[in-house]
């Protein structure tokens, strides 16, 4: 399939979701987007409730500017689709902002969710979108998030691997690092087992080696 093809099937299309899924980790990212796995754990609490002032519908005025709150966004030539926490207009350029709980410094996953976000609005506005920014809670601090020519290439990238990650009958092996300890799908994953699992078997290879044949 020409992935430019402005036709596309529903199921080819990606939530902009998946992109900081599969960015964090791809097998977290199968489960939750191919398998329909998805359990809440204290991280992921908390998330929802960071987002729950941005999840309703809303068109607004504040301090000067239009905001419009759980915007719907689209891309035809990406094949995106998903909403947006909040879009601030600074006159007609639009402006996301992503809600997250997590802390405000480290975040290249959420950058390239707001990057998607940003792709969408400039097709779907036909406005270019320069910036946009990560919003942590906790801190109620902005941390400005530039769309660079880099950041926009790592999002269609990233969309034409999660896409071919969707077709797979196998799931991603896991990554079983530091990260899995906080993951909501840690019981579902089973990180520590597989790898393990993999381990025996590389193990095994090396001590068992069968004997050359006569």
């Amino acid at each position: 399939m020409d992935e430019t093809n402005h036709e596309r099937q529903d199921e080819d299309f990606v939530m902009v979701s998946a992109l900081e899924h599969y960015s964090y980790c791809p097998r977290q990212c199968a489960l939750i987007h191919r398998e329909q796995t998805f359990d809440e754990n204290l991280y992921t609490l908390r998330g929802r409730a960071a987002h729950e002032r941005v999840e309703e519908e809303t068109s607004s005025t504040e301090e000067g500017g239009h905001v419009e709150r759980a915007l719907p966004l689209w891309s035809e030539r990406l094949g995106l689709f998903g909403k947006a926490d909040l879009v601030e207009f600074h006159g007609e350029v639009p402006y996301p902002v992503e809600y997250k709980h997590g802390p405000v410094s480290g975040g290249r996953h959420a950058d390239l969710q707001l990057c998607a976000q940003a792709l969408c609005l400039e097709e779907m506005t036909g406005q270019t979108v320069p910036r946009g920014a990560v919003y942590q809670v906790t801190s109620r601090r902005r941390r400005e998030v530039t769309f660079t020519p880099q950041l926009r290439e790592l999002v269609s990238k990233t969309v034409l691997a999660i896409r071919a990650m969707l077709r797979e009958t196998e799931l991603p092996p896991p990554l079983a690092g530091r990260r899995c300890k906080k993951c909501s799908l840690k019981e579902s994953c089973l990180p520590e087992v597989i790898a393990g699992r993999r381990r025996a078997k590389i193990l095994y290879a090396r001590l068992f080696v069968p004997e050359d044949p006569p």
